[in-house]
């Protein structure tokens, strides 16, 4: 392995499997659309309108400035921008922008959060999220 390898490793040196992102599906719930009811994918979901219901996704969940999700979120990977009043439960990470409000229990192996960024919870962190 070169100096300057792109190869993605974790803290204790192993490689990271990735897939690669043209391969994921990816959904998206745009501005003006309401969605009343649980959320279920394998693929990749930007959150840009309202979600009412728990929201499952296999993959990474974006939830842009202004998106609103009202329940629980159990994804392999948060970045949030906006608002979600539930639990926040991801298995490798969760990325808290600085618009972001959560209110609700955050439970991450790892998390970064982003000055101006704002919970009403606990925040957990474990290896076994």
């Amino acid at each position: 392995m070169g100096f300057f390898s792109n190869t993605a490793r974790d803290e204790e040196g192993k490689e990271l499997k990735r897939r690669r992102t043209d391969q994921i599906p990816f959904s998206i719930i745009a501005s003006d659309m309401t969605v009343i009811g649980d959320l279920e994918t394998d693929g990749m979901v930007r959150v840009e309108g309202r979600v009412r219901g728990t929201v499952r996704v296999g993959g990474q969940v974006l939830v842009a400035q202004g998106a609103v999700i009202e329940g629980d979120l159990h994804t392999q990977e948060a970045v949030i921008a906006g608002q979600v009043s539930g639990a926040i439960h991801a298995r490798e990470r969760v990325e808290l922008q600085a618009t972001a409000m959560v209110a609700g229990d955050i439970l991450t192996p790892r998390i970064s959060i982003i000055e101006g960024a704002r919970v009403t919870g606990e925040v957990k962190m474990d290896a076994a999220a």
